[in-house]
């Protein structure tokens, strides 16, 4: 197939993954309703950690192999137990859509973090466009007026979490493979999710017909919705694909209003752009900023 078809079926896939996850945030806020936070991560976590675990070996991967199991594994679990904790919590007691619409930051973060952490070499504009975007943040959460809503500060612990994970991925050998990485990743809600149990007054609750039903579109949607992502990154040009992952929050946008009945305000929209425009920016400055490296150009863009 010709670029052009690449991209295409790139763009494809990561609008399938992006509907996927938000698909999987919509059942996972209704189980939230009526099943612990805990008892979620732990359900979630066993299963999909089956699967990978499962698929590490089918490829004849050892999961418990030593040099698999290292510092920098181990911080990554432990970002990705902090942010699935926080970005559940979060969908129990924030509307969807200004979930998914802070949840957008995201990429700032990693690219601040990338910067201060990693010594990336991040230049004025990136630096001024990450400052705008948490503008946009703020315009959404609107902290100390009559409309701030308290527990909006855990979507800000899941974007701090998986900033934290994705940093953290950079420096992790690329010999361990990505199912192993996913294996541990779910395998840590199990321990989080046990954690929540046993640190507050949540109890196991018995699954009703209803939530295993639940549960098995949450899975099936976070299963395919990762595959999905993996398979767009490599299908199509990076630069052309990775942009359409904000269309999760159109998608987000869409089920809150006509699933849970959400109502979303002019500022909220007004923050979201902005977010998204920052983004969009810093991520096309990066690129433009890899291929100069690429070519010993010796500039910071």
């Amino acid at each position: 197939m010709n670029n052009a078809t690449n991209n295409k079926k790139g763009i494809f896939l990561m609008l399938a993954a992006m509907a996927g996850f938000t698909i999987e945030d919509a059942f996972i806020k209704q189980l939230s309703s009526t099943l612990s936070i805990g008892q979620i991560l732990m359900v979630v976590g066993l299963c999909s950690s089956v699967f990978f675990a499962l698929l590490a070996l089918k490829s004849g991967r050892n999961i418990f192999s030593r040099h698999l199991w290292t510092k920098a594994t181990l911080a990554r679990m432990g970002a990705e137990a902090v942010a699935a904790v926080a970005f559940i919590a979060s969908l129990s007691l924030v509307p969807l859509s200004t979930v998914a619409a802070v949840f957008q930051v995201t990429p700032l973060t990693i690219t601040m973090g990338a910067a201060l952490f990693l010594g990336e070499r991040v230049g004025w504009r990136r630096w001024a466009a990450v400052c705008v975007g948490f503008i946009g943040v703020l315009l959404i959460i609107r902290p100390g007026f009559g409309g701030f809503n308290p527990s909006v500060l855990w979507v800000l612990v899941a974007v701090l979490g998986v900033a934290v994970r994705d940093l953290v991925t950079r420096v992790i050998p690329s010999s361990v493979g990505s199912s192993i990485i996913s294996f541990q990743a779910f395998a840590s809600l199990i321990v989080a999710g046990g954690l929540c149990m046993l640190i507050s007054p949540q109890t196991i609750a018995p699954i009703t017909s209803e939530e295993m039903v639940y549960f098995g579109y949450t899975i099936i949607f976070s299963i395919s919705g990762y595959y999905a992502i993996v398979l767009a990154m490599r299908v199509g040009n990076a630069s052309i694909v990775a942009s359409f992952r904000y269309s999760r929050l159109l998608f987000s946008l869409l089920v809150g209003v006509f699933i849970f009945n959400e109502s979303v305000d002019m500022l909220t929209l007004i923050g979201s752009v902005i977010i998204i425009a920052t983004g969009l920016y810093t991520f096309l400055r990066e690129h433009k900023a890899g291929l100069a490296h690429s070519k010993n150009a010796g500039v910071v863009l």
